[in-house]
């Protein structure tokens, strides 16, 4: 049995240099087997162009594409369609999230936010994932975080970013179906970026704080075109490293 961190490549090639920091602590406090991606050779040269040049490209370079998984593996990802991917894909693998691994690591030393308060949004593409959630909040209040719940939190969430309101890529439909065919009634569904912006607005408008704290890279991306100031977990807990704007 062994343990794999999937590094995912939308996230680090959005916030290469947040990936390759959560890279180092998962080799230095773990030595953890990482890997890229949770589908194998899937889009390897396309995937690694769109890291910028530097040491967190030099390092993706480095690790495998993905891992050989077997049954009584786990896996840890923060890219929930790995974590559905892997789930759907590998019976009797294990698939959590990178928080729970943070969670209940005790030597992890956080940042003391001093009481902010924020809004904290759930994810529909991890609202089966109550682990997952409950990590997220005993995190925030490790760093001093006061969090505010949504009308419609964890599994009764219907948010991840202006992506439920464009087409997703079919790899998703294709690797796990459960999640993103027979689940996803009504999502998916061609707009336009002016309406998915539109879209966004509209939805941040109900917040009842000016920050909100989300998990998915998706997530972000929607809180930040409808106008609020989005952090994401992965940030708070890095500090020093800003959100790359979209």
């Amino acid at each position: 049995m062994k343990s794999y961190y999937i590094a995912s490549c939308l996230f680090t090639a959005r916030f290469p240099e947040v990936s390759l920091a959560i890279q180092k602590y998962i080799d230095a406090r773990y030595s953890m087997d990482v890997v890229r991606c949770c589908i194998p050779n899937f889009r390897v040269k396309p995937n690694e162009e769109r890291i910028p040049e530097g040491e967190a490209k030099a390092a993706w370079r480095a690790l495998p594409t993905h891992a050989e998984l077997k049954p009584g593996d786990t896996v840890y990802s923060l890219c929930h369609n790995c974590t559905n991917i892997v789930g759907e894909q590998h019976a009797g693998v294990q698939a959590l999230s990178l928080w729970e691994l943070i969670d209940r690591d005790e030597a992890f030393v956080y940042p003391d936010y001093s009481g902010l308060v924020a809004t904290v949004q759930d994810c529909w593409r991890s609202r089966e994932q109550k682990a997952e959630q409950d990590a997220v909040r005993s995190i925030l209040r490790k760093m001093n975080i006061q969090y505010v719940e949504t009308e419609k939190n964890r599994g009764d969430t219907d948010f991840c970013g202006s992506t439920l309101y464009r087409e997703q890529p079919a790899k998703n439909a294709k690797y796990a179906p459960k999640h993103y065919v027979e689940q996803a009634e009504g999502k998916f569904l061609p707009h336009t970026e002016a309406e998915q912006i539109e879209i966004m607005r509209e939805h941040c408008s109900h917040y009842a704080t000016d920050t909100v704290i989300c998990y998915c890279h998706y997530c972000l991306e929607g809180l930040l075109q409808g106008g609020v100031d989005g952090r994401h977990l992965a940030h708070l807990l890095l500090p020093g490293f800003e959100a790359a704007a979209f």
